[in-house]
């Protein structure tokens, strides 16, 4: 056995089930040992940003770690901004990355980097694996670092010498710490808070999405509090039966408009709200001044006992009745124009039960979103990050995840441009996925940022850089190209019909809505 084959073996022996690679020379006796493996299922990503976007995906829908095999320091380097929003998500992954044999160090070859101080911006925990003996333990805490504190990224650096040397053989599971609980005495304030006027419960996480949802909603029932998520929530649960939850804008007025009669917000496995941006004149913080803000619990600490011993102080039921959201579809539209309102109401029409939505849709969400908040029950996942090129690799983690469930990624012809080859893994993978491109020629969310930065003239230079024309990109044939079939769509009756078509097909198909510009 050797260090390589210890490390497979000690993953699976952890619970490992996927491990999505971009392998390259310094990762060949990794390979060879998962070949020998099949139990963990390798899926190949056409670049790197593609694996740890579908691992984020994995976890979102799972609530488990996926692995990640990357290549040297450039293959971490193209995976980081998706590892950006994993964090940003509170996704926890374990990302391998082949570094070169501990004597070839010596020398400057040319993939040579500093991988550990690379993964040491991004993730909570990273380390070298230096002998081939200490392979297999250093995977099993490398494992044990992700799944903690709710969920981490943990990079375990794998020198080539470590993995072809000889090794003794697998590790046990280790155990993770126990979840950090906040004092009796601070909860118990906290549920007096919740009563006083003005009050708010912001919440994250699962609770947005599990069985801790109702449970917050009833606290919010009864004390009258009003209950928010973010803006961008990681995954969060819609559509009839679902918690009723209020949530954060993405503008600085508007924000403010939400959180303007709150006094007193209360976070529990949520951070404290913050603008996107800084503009000038404007604040960084969108409560009102003099808002008391309670970090009762972070998203890292027990958020389950916390909520389940504020629901006790407050004396909570069961069976209390609380806000669940009706169902409430648009009816079916129709057309023969162009027209984003009604492609809105086609798709909250069409969504299928138990539907996962992978949200890249940017400047369109705002068509999307509000019609199929009453829609069939379905999860609805965000750019956590802000880093564009997350929503087609997460739409391919989140179908591994959910093989059984219809996914849908919605995304803007410049933000898929980032990630586009996650359409050949869905294509070979045979993954349900359906993705709609809204091709708006540019990238729109930008334009709107000119003005709110106060920029009035807009010439040729911003012009060129925020149009993606001249040429224009062509989605049906860079969707076949990949091995995935695809429609354009110039009106509401094509975008039902062609949508019908995708959902009723097994496999991957693409939809390129054109828009108005």
């Amino acid at each position: 056995m050797n260090g390589a084959q210890s490390l497979v073996q000690t993953l699976l022996r952890g619970g490992m089930k996927v491990c999505f690679a971009n392998p390259g020379t310094s990762e060949m006796h990794f390979v060879a040992a998962l070949d020998a493996h099949p139990d963990l299922r390798c899926v190949l990503c056409l670049f790197e940003g593609g694996a740890t976007g579908a691992a984020d995906g994995y976890f979102r829908m799972t609530g488990d770690i996926a692995a990640t095999l990357l290549h040297l320091s450039p293959g971490l380097g193209n995976g980081f901004a998706n590892l950006h929003t994993a964090r940003k998500a509170g996704s926890a992954m374990l990302t391998i990355v082949g570094d070169h044999a501990t004597h070839h160090m010596a020398y400057e070859s040319p993939l040579k980097g500093d991988i550990s101080a690379l993964s040491r911006a991004i993730a909570h925990w990273t380390r070298v694996s230096t002998d081939a003996n200490n392979v297999a333990s250093d995977g099993a805490h490398a494992m044990a670092a992700a799944r903690a504190h709710n969920g981490q990224l943990a990079t375990l650096v794998l020198p080539a010498n470590t993995a072809w040397q000889a090794a003794k053989g697998s590790a046990a599971r280790v155990s993770t710490p126990a979840l950090i609980r906040p004092d009796l005495a601070r909860i118990r304030a906290a549920a007096h808070t919740l009563q006083l006027s003005g009050a708010a419960l912001l919440v994250d996480g699962p609770t947005l999405h599990g069985e801790l949802g109702p449970l917050a909603a009833r606290i919010a029932k009864k004390t009258g509090a009003r209950l928010i998520a973010p803006y961008l929530a990681s995954r969060i649960r819609r559509g009839v039966g679902a918690v009723a939850f209020e949530r954060l804008a993405y503008g600085v007025d508007e924000n403010a408009a939400v959180l303007k009669d709150v006094r007193h917000m209360l976070l529990v496995g949520a951070q404290r709200p913050t603008n996107f941006f800084a503009y000038p004149g404007k604040p960084s913080l969108p409560e009102a001044a003099g808002t008391a803000v309670h970090d009762l619990c972070s998203r890292s600490m027990d958020v389950g006992y916390t909520l389940g011993v504020l629901a006790d102080c407050l004396g909570v039921c069961a069976n209390d009745d609380f806000d669940r959201l009706p169902l409430a579809l648009p009816e079916l539209p129709s057309g023969r124009v162009m027209d984003l309102t009604r492609i809105g109401q086609a798709l909250a029409h069409l969504l299928p039960g138990n539907a996962i939505v992978v949200d890249e849709s940017i400047t369109m969400a705002r068509y999307l979103m509000p019609p199929s908040a009453r829609a069939r029950a379905h999860d609805w996942l965000h750019t956590t990050g802000g880093a564009i090129g997350f929503g087609l690799p997460n739409a391919v983690g989140a179908a591994i995840a959910c093989p059984n469930r219809q996914v849908l990624a919605l995304t803007g012809d410049g933000s898929a441009m980032y990630t586009l080859q996650a359409l050949w893994t869905m294509a070979r993978e045979q993954l349900k996925v359906i993705t709609v491109v809204f091709a708006n020629q540019g990238y729109q969310i930008l334009r709107g940022e000119l003005v709110g930065v106060g920029v009035t003239a807009v010439g040729r230079n911003a012009v060129r850089m925020l149009n993606v024309t001249q040429p224009q990109l062509d989605w049906v044939k860079l969707s076949e190209g990949h091995g995935v079939p695809a429609h354009r769509v110039t009106d509401v009756d094509g975008f039902v019909a062609a949508m019908q078509v995708a959902i009723a097909k097994r496999g991957p198909h693409l939809i390129e809505v054109v828009c108005p510009v």
